[in-house]
């Protein structure tokens, strides 16, 4: 694990392992790895190596847009699940979410951008969780 701010890295830690658990809990199977950044108002979580079979057959037979479509019928259904698990570790109201996802190489992207905290300050935070954690 890798913080390049302490005491940030137990937020980000738990947002890490919330956007694991619900890419699990709802896909059937949850990223490779995973790293969750913050940089002020703005949280991003990569997850790679998450598609599912179903996922790759389509992606290996050059229709990339169907999971694309599916994936993002998903995040809408999901987003406040998703949205829940940066507001509770970090504290901070999201006021947007955007999920993407990228066919080769298999990763994806959950970005929350955070209410304004309003102290200026720039907030700088890194975690990273790999299968072995």
């Amino acid at each position: 694990m890798t913080d390049s701010q302490p005491g940030l890295g137990v937020e980000l830690a738990e947002v890490t392992k919330g956007m694991i658990s619900l890419h699990r809990r709802f896909y059937g199977k949850g990223p490779t790895k995973a790293k969750t950044y913050a940089v002020n108002d703005t949280v991003v979580c990569v997850l790679e190596g998450g598609f599912t079979t179903v996922e790759r057959t389509l992606i290996d037979e050059h229709d990339v847009e169907a999971v694309l479509q599916v994936r993002r019928s998903f995040q809408r259904a999901m987003e406040s699940q998703f949205t829940e698990v940066v507001e509770k570790a970090l504290g901070r109201k999201v006021i947007a979410y955007m999920s993407q996802i990228h066919a080769d190489p298999d990763m994806a992207v959950e970005l929350f951008v955070l209410e304004p905290s309003g102290d200026g300050d720039e907030v700088v935070g890194e975690h990273v969780l790999s299968e072995a954690e």
